[in-house]
């Protein structure tokens, strides 16, 4: 995924240690079978902050997170993040393998970022609102 923010600079993005770890491996195996969802996992890991879970600051999208966001100019949509497993567009749940899930990660309310779709349309996420969910909700307690 080619990712740009403003001016072709890249908003900050945050992740917690241990979903870096996790998604790292994820990329790693998924290298050779999906070198494209890989590779954009892999560049938003590159650059994100990794931070401490419970220095996670709060509207930081992460796993199990629920976002509010608009792609482009189309209608504000509402998504969580999950791991593959968990995936289930019929329940508005977003895999991280997912060109959407990828640029949703890390991101936080008024960040937007810019990728190159599969077909070569250059793309823009807007993240409206972010809210933790239950698996975030489970982990701060």
């Amino acid at each position: 995924m080619t990712t740009r923010a403003k001016a072709g600079r890249l908003p900050a993005i945050s992740i917690a240690r241990s979903e870096y770890e996790r998604l790292s491996n994820l990329a790693d195996m998924l290298a050779e079978r999906d070198p494209h969802a890989a590779g954009q996992l892999a560049a938003e890991l590159d650059r994100a902050k990794v931070v401490d879970d419970a220095r996670m600051a709060p509207g930081v999208m992460r796993i199990g997170s629920i976002a509010e966001f608009r792609i482009d100019d189309e209608a504000p949509q509402t998504a969580e993040l999950v791991f593959p497993g968990d995936a289930d567009i019929s329940r508005q749940r977003i895999s991280v393998l997912t060109p959407v899930g990828a640029a949703l990660l890390g991101l936080s309310a008024g960040q937007s970022i810019e990728w190159s779709a599969r077909d070569g349309r250059a793309r823009r996420l807007s993240v409206i609102a972010v809210r933790d969910g239950v698996a975030n909700t489970a982990r701060a307690s």
